[in-house]
């Protein structure tokens, strides 16, 4: 029998650290975890930033937290991994200081070096310049085309902010930042590396490439070693190991940003496996083996965690955090009335919320009356990128009340997701079975709207909202030796429960989700006028 091992992972998301306790062995046991929250600093420029400090309080409290709750002594932790959101930028000195508050995934306020490097021209295709855009797809397999792409956040702080340009050492991604303030060691993973678009995807010519650095303007001495997940990059040093609860030397492993670690915790490790994830944003995936981009839909392969496979990956801004929204705005709001006349605890009553959603929208019936809404909260990234789209109830009639509204959320994050699962399979075969994983998943009540929705037969699995930490448990499995081969981890995440479409359902979301396309098409020009 193998020893069973303990590894702590981490997932840095958008509004909060979840961290996790594992025991790897025959199975993957989830021992704890805990989470901590911190908040988003938006700017009226469009930017989304976040404080270093408050990702590191949230690991060391979570950290601590788990060991406490579990009684675990920390000599039997044996490796630490992140998981993060993508697409950050963090500027850092020489001493690996943070120069400024990170710029994270919905940092949108670079538009304007993203006009003055792409949009120009005598021969653009969607307004990119054709010989940067085919000299990019060649040696990248994508390009850096929306303001939230970490090339852009680059140019931003360089035009804008001079003097923390200045001082830059390294520029690294979130999860790349929080291993070296563990080790003291650089290190940023191939996918984090491919998603700055500087660097070589082609097999064998894997590197940061320096006649794209030369394109873009953009000095190589700032680029990290790019390492892969399962590398160790270095030990816990004294202090960090201090501050977490942790033993200094503790292995901390590679890691990799949240599409690819949610890949392997989903036990999508297998060739063309896709799955869809709802947590506060959203996307669909599909394991490939060569490199794809398509540009009309804004998909494009990123390198996943497993060696030899790209995630297709089409992204969505806003998925979970729409029915947050609902929550914080139109349920808690009415609550917190009601809770005051009857003189009751309002933080009592308010955990309950997601449970009496999801009874609302099952009182409800299927096509919400003919309500639609459009879930770009934070405007949108595939199929059509568009930061100044926005969210829309429409058709409410008299009639419409809070039930259908509630479910017309649901159903419209469901209908996004189809519009760009339907994207990927022009591309590659359909697979009638798909993972739902994150958050979202949790309620049997989004699971069947999704299989309604998608025509597809939807699959959940144990402890869906936490596939990102299992994502990187088994990455220092599989580092360490204890796990043979990603193929072989499929095994150790259990199927929950398959919920199949309901046919007499497919003709009104059918009808819906044609309108649903329409919105935008119809809108667009209006959501720039007021955004823009």
């Amino acid at each position: 029998m193998i020893q069973q091992t303990h590894v702590i992972a981490y997932d840095l998301g958008t509004t909060g650290n979840k961290t996790s306790l594992y025991k790897i062995g025959e199975t993957l046991d989830l021992v704890a975890s805990s989470i901590e929250e911190y908040p988003i600093i938006f700017t009226e420029d469009g930017g989304a930033e976040q404080r270093v400090d408050d990702w590191w309080a949230a690991i060391c409290k979570s950290t601590k937290a788990v060991l406490a709750e579990t009684k675990t002594d920390p000599d039997k932790v044996k490796g630490v991994v992140f998981s993060s959101q993508a697409q950050g930028a963090v500027f850092v000195d020489k001493e690996g200081t943070a120069l400024r508050n990170p710029m994270g995934a919905l940092d949108g306020r670079s538009y304007k070096q993203v006009e003055r490097y792409l949009h120009h021209g005598l021969l653009r295709i969607e307004k990119i310049n054709l010989f940067k855009l085919l000299k990019s797809l060649r040696i990248t397999g994508g390009i850096a085309a929306t303001p939230k792409d970490p090339l852009w956040k680059y140019h931003w702080v360089k035009e804008n902010e001079p003097e923390v340009f200045r001082k830059t050492h390294k520029f690294l991604d979130i999860k790349d930042y929080l291993v070296l303030r563990c080790t003291g060691q650089y290190g940023m993973t191939m996918d984090s590396a491919q998603l700055t678009f500087l660097f070589d995807t082609r097999s064998g010519k894997e590197g940061w490439h320096k006649g794209l650095c030369k394109m873009f303007d953009v000095d190589m001495n700032l680029l990290p070693p790019v390492i892969k997940s399962t590398d160790v990059v270095g030990g816990l040093t004294d202090q960090s190991a201090r501050e977490m609860g942790l033993q200094p030397g503790t292995r901390v492993f590679g890691g990799g940003i949240d599409t690819s670690l949610s890949t392997i915790g989903s036990g999508c490790t297998g060739l063309h496996d896709v799955h869809i994830y709802v947590g506060t944003s959203g996307w669909v995936s599909s394991n490939v083996k060569k490199r794809k981009v398509d540009v009309t839909n804004f998909i494009a392969s990123i390198f996943n965690g497993m060696p030899g496979y790209f995630n297709y990956v089409a992204e969505q801004e806003t998925s979970g955090s729409c029915l947050q929204w609902v929550r914080d705005h139109m349920a808690l709001e009415a609550i917190d009335i009601y809770l005051k006349e009857q003189r009751r605890d309002k933080k009592d009553e308010s955990a309950k919320i997601f449970d009496l959603l999801n009874e609302a929208v099952e009182q409800t019936s299927p096509g919400a009356d003919n309500l639609i809404f459009t879930p770009w909260l934070h405007g949108n990234r595939s199929p059509r990128e568009d930061a100044f789209a926005r969210g829309m109830f429409f058709n409410i009639k008299l009639s419409t009340g809070q039930r259908q509204m509630v479910r017309a959320v649901l159903e419209g994050v469901a209908y996004h997701k189809r519009w760009m699962l339907e994207a990927i399979e022009k591309t590659f075969p359909r697979q009638e079975t798909i993972r739902f994983v994150g958050g979202g998943a949790k309620s049997s009540t989004w699971c069947q709207i999704m299989a309604d929705v998608t025509g597809h037969n939807i699959e959940t699995v144990h402890n869906c909202q936490d596939i990102g930490t299992a994502g990187g448990a088994i990455v220092c499995g599989v580092g360490m030796g204890i796990i043979s081969s990603f193929e072989k981890a499929k095994a150790l995440i259990q199927v929950d429960k398959i919920y199949t479409p309901r046919r007499e359902y497919k003709a009104i979301y059918d009808k819906n989700f044609e309108v649903f396309k329409l919105l935008y098409k119809n809108n667009k020009k209006l959501f720039h006028k007021l955004n823009k």
